[in-house]
């Protein structure tokens, strides 16, 4: 079974050659702004963002999570899933563009740019997914465009060079949490579905940090759960860090794993 949930989204015009690649496979390919298509891949794009994407990016526009969601985003149900998933919201001009493009200087987030831009022009997707033992049996492609002319060029990268030089491994280590959910999700059986106030929590959790955030430190969130301080300081201080504690969270929640890691107070159990 190939897994689609994987942040490789292109656009109809996308030529996928059928071969699977590993880490040691090697390609050629370079954009620059000497290349004709520059900034061609930017617009009629589908680009489904991460959790981490939406931490970087509001945080380079000095926004609030509520507010950039609002301005950027297009809430999406991931169907095979059933859960809300947000994609990049494009430009309303004829080439329906990203809204951090400019024809001339190319991204203008390019440092904190999405994690399926940071892959491009190779798509990631996984055969099987076990969170729990850390292993992920992934395969990766390239994605060959019709316009693309960054494969004429003459550098070459292994998939793993690649990778590493685009800054993805913490993005991908930080991800992992959101990608379990949903792979764990889309196993169970269709009858099994979360609630609409379940599916709630998750966009929160995964997209609002802000609101989580406020969750966990103004509620009774820290008075039902027995988490050590060292934790809680660590979560408050560190947004990732925070985002990884509530895909946790959301795993003991939803699928009963990892439950004792959220051990109740004896009087929230006695309440």
């Amino acid at each position: 079974m190939t897994d689609d949930i994987k942040t490789d989204d292109v656009n109809g015009s996308s030529e996928i050659p059928p071969e699977q690649m590993s880490l040691r496979s090697k390609f050629r390919f370079k954009c620059h702004k000497g290349v004709k298509c520059f900034t061609k891949c930017c617009r009629g794009i589908d680009i489904m963002l991460t959790p981490y994407d939406i931490l970087t990016m509001r945080k380079k526009l000095e926004m609030s999570s509520e507010k950039f969601l609002a301005v950027f985003t297009d809430p999406q149900i991931l169907e095979k899933a059933d859960m809300p998933v947000v994609t990049l919201k494009l430009l309303d001009d004829e080439l329906n563009s990203c809204p951090f493009v400019e024809d001339e200087d190319g991204c203008v987030i390019y440092e904190d740019r999405p994690t399926t831009c940071r892959y491009y022009p190779i798509g990631v997707g996984s055969l099987s997914y076990s969170g729990e033992q850390g292993e992920k049996d992934e395969f990766f492609f390239t994605v060959k465009e019709s316009h693309c002319e960054g494969f004429e060029e003459d550098e070459e990268w292994t998939v793993a060079e690649w990778r590493e030089d685009q800054g993805v491994d913490l993005r991908d280590e930080v991800n992992d949490g959101w990608l379990d959910l949903m792979v764990r999700k889309k196993s169970l059986p269709p009858s099994m579905q979360l609630s609409e106030q379940a599916k709630q929590m998750f966009f929160m959790v995964c997209y609002n940090i802000d609101k989580f955030k406020t969750f966990v430190f103004e509620s009774s969130f820290l008075t039902r759960y027995q988490i050590p301080e060292d934790k809680i300081a660590e979560i408050r201080a560190d947004d990732v860090k925070l985002l990884q504690f509530g895909f946790e969270w959301l795993k003991a929640t939803f699928f009963q794993t990892g439950q004792e890691k959220f051990v109740p107070h004896k009087e929230s159990e006695k309440s």
